[in-house]
């Protein structure tokens, strides 16, 4: 029997992605959870697994296309109920199709695959579509995220064929622009497909259209080349169309700047003592095989100064009329990959040693230049880095990551000119710039806190008098 895969929500209440290629070609006899494509998110690059076992006899997008959530993108010839193997497959491969066939599938999420076992009929559930809880505040230490790829308590999504009208009127994100903007959706009217109500009808509904963009997550960034026929060879200009993740980061950027009121302070700092204890720990046997950076000590620096101002790791949220103050951090990096920015984090980073926290720093930029950064790690951010001083820069005003309430940028250690013990001596010398929101952190909170970490990087025998 023919079986059609429908694009199913890869997480986070996406509701669009792009095919960036196919694994497989019509005729493909392919196992279930085999990759068949890599697709786009507004989050990252992800593999796509197939939910059936069987034979390829229609890919139904072309690479490059942006596809709805609900679209099927694929059809497969695969068993039927009684366990014939489709035509055309080998009789070799013919058990393992009928095996499949007769195997439960569990609903499957891209980068997770579906758990076979030995007996039972396929599983079947409507696709539903849920708003993700909003992480409470905690006192204790959470667990890890768990990405393990073949655990079915994972969150699923069910690859079947499902009518449109069974799809709910709203996503998440809409759903959420809603909430801050004070729009009951019962009264908005949907343009999308069965009705569903996009961001654009939000917009309208209180403005005309005028409005920004609501907030995503800071994510990848595209830097795919522009197709051809958009720009002669040699022309002037070059046109790239604006999609996928590069339209998301845009729309965080604007919807930040102008949802919170930014405001920025700067402290110039000697780093000289910081500069040599890296330098000594990198010759310790304890961090041997381990990259460390002046990111690695800024990092543990803003974490501890967190301690003492538990304000800059917050949240402002419109709809409750609530601040919401996190007992855990969600430490976001800003990583510049080939894709673009991305700004991935580590979950429970205030937990970690500073011998744990150089190798998931490591470990997290390392994903993120290779584009295989999980959704997951992509969202729930509280405060967030950007190290602008490895492209040479001193100082900046960073936006906010939305969601967050504060975000440091570490400029260029510089050999400078600088008062020490009453004499002018070649120092080194950093740059912090630290951008906050104004509805959480006042002028004097936020000065308290960039002046802690500034004494941790200036004296980092400091940390003894603050923890």
């Amino acid at each position: 029997m023919i079986k059609e895969f429908r694009l199913p929500d890869l997480g986070e209440g996406l509701t669009e992605s792009e095919i960036l290629s196919w694994k497989v070609a019509v005729g493909d006899t392919v196992t279930l959870n085999q990759v068949i494509a890599e697709v786009e998110t507004a989050k990252a690059v992800v593999e796509l697994p197939s939910p059936f076992a069987g034979v390829i006899t229609a890919l139904h997008e072309e690479p490059g296309t942006i596809v709805e959530v609900g679209k099927p993108i694929v059809s497969f010839e695969v068993a039927d109920d009684g366990g014939a193997p489709p035509s055309g497959v080998a009789p070799a491969g013919a058990a393992a199709t009928a095996a499949a066939g007769t195997a439960k599938r569990e609903p499957n999420l891209v980068g997770y695959g579906a758990v076979v076992e030995s007996s039972g009929r396929p599983a079947r559930r409507a696709r539903t579509f849920t708003t993700p809880a909003v992480e409470p505040v905690r006192g204790s230490v959470v667990a890890p995220v768990d990405t393990d790829p073949v655990r079915p308590e994972n969150p699923v999504v069910e690859p079947v064929e499902t009518d449109t009208a069974e799809r709910p009127r709203s996503t998440p994100p809409v759903r959420k622009l809603a909430k801050d903007l004070g729009v009951e959706l019962a009264a908005v009217a949907g343009t999308g497909a069965g009705g569903l109500i996009t961001r654009e009808d939000v917009q309208n509904f209180v403005g005309g259209g005028e409005l920004s963009a609501p907030v995503r997550h800071l994510s990848a960034v595209s830097d795919s080349v522009a197709p051809a026929g958009l720009a002669p060879q040699g022309g002037r200009e070059v046109r790239t169309p604006i999609k996928g993740v590069r339209k998301f980061t845009a729309a965080a950027m604007v919807a930040s700047a102008f949802t919170a009121p930014h405001a920025t302070e700067f402290l110039t700092v000697d780093v000289t003592p910081t500069m040599d204890l890296l330098a000594k720990l990198k010759t310790s046997r304890a961090f041997s095989g381990y990259k460390l950076t002046p990111l690695t000590l800024v990092a543990k620096a803003v974490l501890i100064a967190l301690r003492r101002n538990p304000s800059l790791n917050s949240r402002w949220e419109e709809a409750s009329q609530e601040i919401v103050q996190f007992n855990y951090v969600n430490l976001g990096i800003a990583a510049a990959t080939p894709r673009g920015l991305t700004v991935p984090n580590l979950k429970d980073a205030d937990t970690l040693s500073l011998l744990e926290l150089s190798a998931a720093l490591t470990g997290l930029t390392e994903t993120a230049r290779a584009g295989k950064t999980a959704p997951a790690d992509l969202s729930g951010g509280t405060i967030s880095i950007t190290n602008i001083g490895v492209f040479g820069i001193d100082a900046g005003t960073p936006i906010l990551n939305p969601g967050e309430a504060a975000i440091l940028a570490m400029g260029a250690v510089r050999k400078m000119p600088w008062e020490f013990q009453d004499e002018v001596a070649l120092r080194q010398v950093m740059t912090l710039s630290l951008s906050f929101d104004h509805r959480l952190v006042d002028g004097e909170q936020g000065s308290r806190f960039l002046a802690d970490v500034g004494a941790i990087l200036a004296e980092p025998g400091m940390v003894l008098t603050m923890v």
